[in-house]
C-alpha cells in the first residue's frame, strides 16, 4: 500500500484585495484578502507527479499579476529540471495552474475531459467566463492532445495506488480534486474547489464560478474524500504556510505529515 509525500510550492502572491474578491456573500467586503499561488509536487517511489505548473513571467507581465517565483526555478530545490517533469495533473485549465504547461515539454496531462470541452467550446464565447483562462494555454493542452501526451478522466479515476482524481467542477467546469494517501491519511489537493479554509468551513462561494452548486456540493465532496477536514489543503490560502513546515526552502511546505496544529476559522 503506496503512501506519498506532497509539498505545497508558493511561487507568488497578491496582496491589494478585498474580501470581495474571495467571498460571494460576506459581512466585511472591503476588509483586506491577500491570496498566494502554489503548485504541489506528489513524491513516491520511484514516482514524481507535479500538480499544475503555475505561470511564467510572460503571464505575470500580461495580467500585470508578478510572481516570485517561476515555476521552474520553483522546483530546483527538489533538485528537479523541466524535462524530469513526466506527469502533470492539470486540475483546471485557469491561466495561474496550467500557465506553464509549455515549460514541461516532457510530461503528459491528466485532465478531466470535461474542463477540454469547456475552454475550447461555446461557454469561452462570454468574457466573464473567458477571462480566466488564455488562449495560449489552451492551445499548448491541445497541442499535447495531438502528440498523444493527454491522458483523459471522466469522474473519478485512480492514476497510481493511494492517488485519486476526483472532478468536482463549480469553479470551471472539470475542474478536478486530488486524494492522496499519506502517512497522516487520505489528504485532499483541493486545488480551487475552494480556494481558501473559509470557502469550505463556512460554506462561502468564491465569485469565479461557472456552476454555484456544483460549487457548493463540492464542498461535501471534499469533505467524503479526506480522513479528516484538517487533510483537506485548499488552493490559494496564506494560512497554508502557517499551518505546515518549511521543507528544504522558504517558498516549500510539506502537507503529508498532517498540520502543525488545529485548523480553525
Amino acid at each position: 500500500m503506496s503512501v506519498w509525500e506532497i509539498y505545497a510550492i508558493k511561487y507568488g502572491d497578491r496582496g491589494g484585495r478585498t474580501r470581495a474578491d474571495s467571498f460571494i456573500f460576506d459581512d466585511n467586503h472591503d476588509a483586506p484578502h491577500a491570496i498566494d499561488y502554489y503548485m504541489w509536487l506528489i513524491k513516491g517511489p520511484g514516482r514524481v507527479i507535479l500538480v499544475d505548473t503555475g505561470y511564467d513571467d510572460e503571464e505575470a507581465t500580461s495580467r500585470d499579476r508578478p510572481i516570485r517565483l517561476d515555476p521552474v526555478e520553483a522546483l530546483k530545490p527538489f533538485d528537479l529540471a523541466p524535462e524530469d517533469i513526466t506527469e502533470i495533473v492539470v486540475t483546471h485549465l485557469h491561466y495561474d495552474h496550467a500557465g506553464g504547461l509549455h515549460l514541461f515539454p516532457n510530461a503528459k496531462l491528466h485532465m478531466q475531459a470535461a474542463e477540454m470541452a469547456y475552454a475550447t467550446g461555446p461557454c469561452m464565447c462570454h468574457d466573464t467566463l473567458r477571462m480566466p483562462f488564455t488562449a495560449g494555454h489552451v492551445c499548448e493542452a491541445v497541442k499535447r492532445l495531438y502528440s498523444g501526451q493527454v491522458i483523459f478522466h471522466d469522474g473519478d479515476a485512480e492514476i497510481a495506488d493511494g492517488i485519486t482524481l476526483h472532478c468536482i467542477g463549480g469553479h470551471s467546469r472539470g475542474l478536478q480534486a486530488v486524494r492522496v494517501r499519506t502517512d497522516a491519511g487520505w489528504m485532499v489537493l483541493a486545488s480551487d474547489a475552494s480556494h481558501f479554509y473559509e470557502n469550505f468551513m463556512a460554506r462561502k462561494p468564491f465569485p469565479i464560478v461557472v456552476d454555484l452548486q456544483d460549487l457548493l456540493d463540492g464542498f461535501d465532496t471534499l469533505y467524503r474524500l479526506a480522513s479528516a477536514p484538517k487533510l483537506i489543503v485548499p488552493g490559494h490560502d496564506p494560512l497554508v504556510r502557517s499551518y505546515f513546515p518549511h521543507a528544504m526552502a522558504d517558498h516549500i511546505h510539506r502537507l503529508d505529515q498532517g498540520p502543525l496544529r488545529d485548523i480553525t476559522l
